[in-house]
């Protein structure tokens, strides 16, 4: 006898197996990801989504705290055809709900047809697929959570220190970063302030930064209203660097448009060509939205599969965005040079100051 149900907006219910206990609902989304289960599932660009894995067994090398992208798990829940205990006692632990013994392949073909879409989850011995059904019924629209950064967000501003090389200050303006966005610019040498996403333009001018970066994070862009007055204050002052949420609000900013994707982009393999070379390389995202209008940048990458903009360049303002994750985590690091470029155009841009 089952003793967990998933809910779709279609009208279905699917039964499943409990793993964690629980009653929650968000936004249904997939990713294709075999590896990096603990980096998805602290990942804050998944906050408000429950997160269906495709790879049917999630669980097979434990967990281990380092590979975490923030202190807790993000989802609002995990669906898998097969979790270890391992995992199903980690996700326990966070009071977080999980289910598996469900035919995962029905799940990620209803998002791909459908659209991501509200799905509600009732789990443990008590649960019934109406608690499920009434999850999904309160579910909001990831565009109607215009506070999600709160609960991503650092609340006070903190300093990572780097590593012997460049001598650069980021300020960095958290929308729900990834752990391994900021290792990978302390490691390359740069001082990174991280600051909140509502940070005010007096926030960031404190740092005297050499370069604003805007972070990944979860939701609509044009929510963080905060960080796109930020950016354009800034705009043509100081160089401008964003990854995947970031190129979004830099891009608003700037006078484009965004637009909500029916389901995404999230997995570890995804195609994106650069326009100046030819060459493709393989990235990792994990989003659903993307730039419509770029308004003053130009388009310098592109996803092979789709058409969709990946990179944002403009010499004339300093600036970079990347619509997938360099830092990979999970993935390939074919783009982990994104971050020297970043560093360089800092560098180079205060030398042009200074003369």
């Amino acid at each position: 006898m089952s003793d967990a149900y998933i809910a779709l907006a279609d009208g279905r219910v699917l039964e499943a197996r409990a793993r964690a206990p629980g009653r929650t609902r968000g936004e249904l989304v997939f990713t294709t990801a075999y590896t990096g289960y603990e980096e998805s599932l602290t990942d804050p660009s998944y906050a408000e989504q429950i997160l269906t894995f495709s790879y049917p067994l999630i669980g097979n090398y434990g967990v281990r705290s380092e590979r975490f992208e923030s202190e807790s798990v993000q989802p609002r829940a995990a669906i898998a055809r097969e979790l270890t205990d391992d995992v199903a006692d980690w996700l326990a632990g966070e009071d977080v709900p999980a289910v598996d013994h469900v035919d995962t392949r029905e799940i990620v073909t209803t998002v791909r047809e459908e659209g991501a879409m509200a799905c509600g989850i009732a789990a443990g011995p008590d649960a019934t697929a109406e608690d499920a059904v009434a999850e999904m019924e309160a579910c909001k629209p990831m565009s109607d959570h215009v506070d999600i950064g709160a609960q991503v967000s650092v609340t006070e501003p903190t300093v990572h220190e780097g590593a012997d090389g460049v001598d650069v200050d980021v300020a960095l303006l958290d929308c729900g970063a990834k752990g391994s966005i900021i290792s990978s610019l302390t490691d390359r040498g740069a001082d990174v302030h991280v600051l909140p996403y509502d940070a005010t333009p007096e926030d960031v001018a404190a740092v005297e930064p050499d370069v604003l970066f805007v972070s990944n994070g979860p939701g609509d862009p044009e929510n963080f209203v905060a960080a796109q007055e930020v950016v354009d204050e800034f705009a043509g002052e100081v160089p401008l660097a964003g990854i995947c949420l970031g190129q979004q609000v830099i891009t608003s900013a700037l006078g484009g448009s965004t637009e909500k994707m029916a389901f995404g982009h999230r997995g570890v393999n995804q195609p994106v060509k650069d326009l100046r070379t030819d060459k493709v390389v393989m990235t990792t995202q994990n989003h659903g939205y993307t730039v419509d209008d770029t308004g003053p940048l130009e388009v310098t990458q592109v996803n092979v599969n789709d058409d969709t903009v990946e990179g944002l360049d403009s010499d004339e303002l300093d600036v970079i965005t990347r619509q997938y994750h360099p830092e990979a985590n999970p993935g390939p690091h074919d783009s982990l040079g994104f971050f020297d470029e970043v560093l360089d155009l800092a560098t180079s841009s205060r030398r042009v100051a200074a003369d």
